[in-house]
């Protein structure tokens, strides 16, 4: 009976400090939103609290050994269920066979190296399960397709962005006198380095933890073919949507390694095509005109985004290390390209864009493209014109 009361003990007290943890971790996490700083408090306060939670379940054997067996089960169960998709309440194409098996393959591809032997056997398949969806013709099989790429892209972009961070400061790290732009003073380097290397390790293994083990320039491979497989599919607005909205990534790619710097232009050139044709084959069974015109304004705003996001890239890293990101042609088409998607923005956005454009064209020492001089003087015709009538 004693020994039975000393065993509850300190499951009873690891309970209580576990719940006290949770709620203390749960009102940091909403203030991290805000606070970069206590980001890093909050990663080392958890891994504070799991060396003590530890040190307290050593001082049980018993409790110490059903508790790895349940962290051994939760871990497995995390690790099966990224490959059994849960079901879903809607009963939609989604949830079925086939889809769990092509996102099963996408998370494959993510996930192993290159350097494999089973990558491109792996990519191979799931380009084959894609390629049958599409040629049965039958609308259900082309939705998983859709469905499933779309999950896929947006994993990946999410991937890329962590690999990003990671590689960023591992390569371009700040220095020792500050954490998040605040200065400790030369008392403390000691604290600082400290800290900064705890938070190092748990950023590290929470993006593993993650899936992001593969290198940036790989995930940033991955999202070229992806958008090339969702627009042979008929869906090239879905990888656009999610590439107009990657603020994040595009402010990394500025200090980016060249290589990495170099895949993004490419897919930023090739999704700012894909933009462009936006609305050709989409819309078609609208029956109202404000349908129509809400669709356009959409469109437009899209357009806008991408062209505001990765317009600075464009400008520091076309020339690459050691040949040109993209040929002459290339560049001769992204710039029409361009053009022309600018001609259809509002006054307004056009003086935002070209602004912008010219800010980073003009202040790059390194390259000359993307030349949209001709732009800029339509717009300062157009924007003269309208000056005169309003003065007339």
């Amino acid at each position: 009976m004693m020994e039975g009361s000393s065993s509850v003990t300190p499951l009873l007290f690891r309970n209580l400090i576990t719940s006290l943890f949770i709620l203390a971790e749960t009102s940091i996490s909403s203030l991290t939103q805000k606070h970069k700083t206590l980001e890093l408090i909050r990663y080392v306060f958890i891994s504070s609290f799991l060396f003590f939670l530890r040190l307290l379940l050593s001082l049980n054997p018993r409790s110490t050994k059903n508790n790895e067996s349940s962290l051994y089960e939760a871990d497995c169960s995390r690790r099966n269920h990224k490959f059994m998709p849960a079901a879903n309440a809607g009963g939609d194409d989604s949830d079925t066979a086939i889809a769990r098996a092509l996102s099963q393959l996408l998370s494959i591809v993510n996930d192993i190296p290159v350097s494999s032997r089973k990558y491109q056997a792996v990519r191979s398949l799931a380009e084959n399960v894609i390629h049958d969806n599409q040629r049965e013709g039958v609308e259900a099989l082309r939705q998983v397709n859709r469905t499933v790429l779309s999950a896929a892209f947006s994993r990946t972009l999410s991937q890329l962005e962590a690999a990003a961070t990671v590689e960023q400061q591992h390569h371009g790290g700040g220095g020792d006198g500050d954490i998040g732009g605040l200065d400790t003073g030369h008392h403390h380097h000691w604290i600082v380095r400290a800290v900064r290397s705890v938070a190092d390790v748990v950023w590290t293994k929470r993006v593993s933890s993650g899936g992001s083990r593969s290198s940036a320039e790989k995930l940033a491979a991955e999202l070229l073919w992806l958008a090339e497989t969702m627009a042979s599919c008929g869906f090239a607005q879905e990888s656009v949507r999610r590439w107009a909205s990657a603020s994040i990534l595009a402010r990394l790619s500025l200090s980016a390694e060249p290589r990495l710097q170099a895949s993004l232009v490419k897919l930023s050139a090739l999704l700012l095509k894909y933009a462009k044709d936006m609305g050709v084959n989409e819309g078609i069974d609208d029956d109202t005109e404000s349908k129509k015109e809400q669709q356009k304004r959409n469109e437009a705003k899209m357009q806008m985004q991408m062209l505001m996001l990765w317009i600075p890239l464009l400008c520091i890293a076309s020339n690459g290390t050691d040949v040109p990101v993209l040929s002459v042609g290339e560049r001769a088409e992204l710039e029409r390209v361009m053009e022309e998607t600018i001609e259809t923005l509002e006054e307004e956005d056009q003086e935002g864009v070209l602004s912008l454009w010219l800010h980073h064209f003009t202040y790059c020492s390194s390259s000359d493209w993307p030349n949209l001089h001709a732009s800029y003087a339509r717009w300062c015709n157009a924007s003269r014109k309208q000056f005169l009538i309003h003065n007339s």
